[in-house]
C-alpha cells in the first residue's frame, strides 16, 4: 500500500504567506464594513412630531424640524433661507421665523382656496 506522505516543515514563506493573506482580509472586511452597515435601510421607531392646530377654520400640521408643513393634509412648500428664516410658494416675498408664522400667513392668503395635491414642478 502507500504510505502517507509526511507532512512538509513549516518554513519562513509559508508563515508569513499565511499571515499576509490574513491581513488582507483583515483590512477588506474593515473598509468594507462602512460601506454594508450604509446599504442596510435604517429603520423609523417613531414618526417625526407635528405641531397641530386650527386657525381660522384651517388645520395646520407642521413637523416639528420644520421640513413639513401641511394645511387640510395638503403639503405646503417651505424653502429655508440662508439667515434660518423660512419663505413659501405662497408668499414668496416675505419671510417668517417660523415654519407655524409661515403656515398662519399662507391660511391667510389663501383664504377659502385650498392647496394643491402635488406641487408643480421647476420648469415643468
Amino acid at each position: 500500500m502507500f504510505a502517507a506522505p509526511a507532512a512538509a516543515p513549516l518554513t519562513r514563506r509559508a508563515v508569513l504567506r499565511t499571515a499576509l493573506t490574513a491581513a488582507v482580509l483583515a483590512g477588506t472586511a474593515a473598509a468594507l464594513a462602512p460601506v454594508l452597515r450604509a446599504r442596510r435601510p435604517r429603520q423609523t421607531l417613531t414618526p417625526a412630531p407635528f405641531a397641530e392646530e386650527t386657525y381660522r377654520g384651517r388645520h395646520i400640521a407642521v413637523e416639528l424640524a420644520g421640513t413639513a408643513v401641511r394645511i387640510d393634509g395638503r403639503p405646503l412648500h417651505v424653502m429655508r433661507r440662508a439667515d434660518g428664516s423660512y419663505l413659501s410658494g405662497i408668499n414668496h416675498f416675505q419671510s417668517f421665523t417660523t415654519p407655524l408664522e409661515l403656515a398662519r400667513a399662507a391660511v391667510d392668503e389663501l383664504g377659502t382656496t385650498q392647496l394643491a395635491f402635488a406641487a408643480p414642478h421647476h420648469g415643468g
